[in-house]
């Protein structure tokens, strides 16, 4: 299951964005601005949506049983994925909408200067929240780049709240654009175009997190470095004559499942492999704290390809 760190990202992001969506909301009803309405529906779509991660972490913290003898780690996966669907659809559909309804009927927003309070206070809560996922998620990228270490995360808390505060902080900076061009230009259609555009950020911030959270939930492999490692601690043994397969499962951010196949040397007794299992299964476990469960198979490689022949 995720750690503290994800909690903390998530609480701190429900807190900043259920206050922004209620001043968003009456901004909007205030002055009639489609961008500012659309914004107070991504922020209370945000809000939702952190709640269903909290929610989340906390069906995944749930001990393994009968039903579900390797824990309930993925459940975090399944949310994260519904969290997605809803931002599309309610939040990139809903602002999309209020866009072309407005471009159908223009009319300019009123008492304009109320918005650019809001916005810019919103901007100040949307910052911090952004800092403290940025800050959790940088700690955990390691060297990776950071679109890659969206890619390579096992733990969708984080880059979900990262890819939301990021779209929120693009979405204000359009909102305000389209309520001060369409100002100042007299074209109360600019409001309608900006609330379009922040349907589109959220759409591809939909689909980038739709896209990352199904391989989650299908099942992913440890990084490759980590792969490379634990075939190293393997290999090195010396009772290992080859290894015939090493698999690894996440079943959830901070679960890993590692089931591998040994070929070990034909002059050992039964009692000496199962001693060199028993340390293999220390070793791999103090190499990473994710890996939970560590399935040791003793078969020789002959056997082994015969089997996966016949599979």
């Amino acid at each position: 299951m995720a750690g503290h760190g994800s909690k903390r990202v998530i609480i701190a992001a429900l807190a900043g964005n259920s206050m922004i969506a209620v001043t968003k909301f009456a901004a909007a009803a205030f002055t009639g601005s489609s961008a500012m309405f659309s914004e107070g529906i991504h922020s209370a779509v945000d809000t939702g949506n952190q709640a269903l991660l909290l929610y989340g972490l906390k069906r995944a913290a749930r001990p393994a049983d009968d039903r579900h003898p390797f824990g309930y780690g993925r459940e975090i996966y399944f949310w994260a994925f519904v969290v997605a669907i809803l931002i599309f659809a309610v939040g990139s559909g809903v602002s999309f909408y209020e866009g072309v309804h407005k471009l159908g009927d223009p009319h300019p927003v009123s008492d304009a200067y109320v918005n650019y309070i809001v916005l810019g206070v919103a901007m100040v809560f949307e910052a911090g929240a952004w800092w403290v996922a940025f800050r959790e998620f940088k700690r955990t990228k390691g060297s990776h780049g950071y679109l890659r270490a969206i890619q390579v995360s096992k733990d969708p808390s984080i880059f979900t709240v990262l890819l939301e505060d990021t779209a929120a902080m693009l979405g204000l900076m359009v909102a305000f654009l389209g309520i001060f061009l369409g100002q100042q230009l007299d074209m109360p259609e600019l409001d309608g175009v900006a609330s379009m555009v922040i349907g589109g950020i959220l759409a591809l911030a939909a689909i980038l997190l739709a896209y990352e959270t199904k391989g989650l939930l299908i099942g992913e492999g440890a990084d490759p470095w980590l792969a490379n490692q634990l075939k190293g601690i393997v290999q090195s043994h010396k009772a290992v004559f080859r290894i015939n397969e090493l698999l690894t499962l996440h079943q959830g951010p901070q679960d890993l499942l590692v089931t591998i196949s040994i070929d070990f040397h034909p002059n050992l007794s039964a009692n000496d492999v199962e001693a060199a299992i028993s340390e293999l299964e220390m070793r791999i476990k103090q190499a990473d704290s994710a890996v939970k469960r560590v399935f040791i198979e003793a078969q020789s490689w002959r056997s082994h390809n015969l089997a996966s022949r016949a599979d």
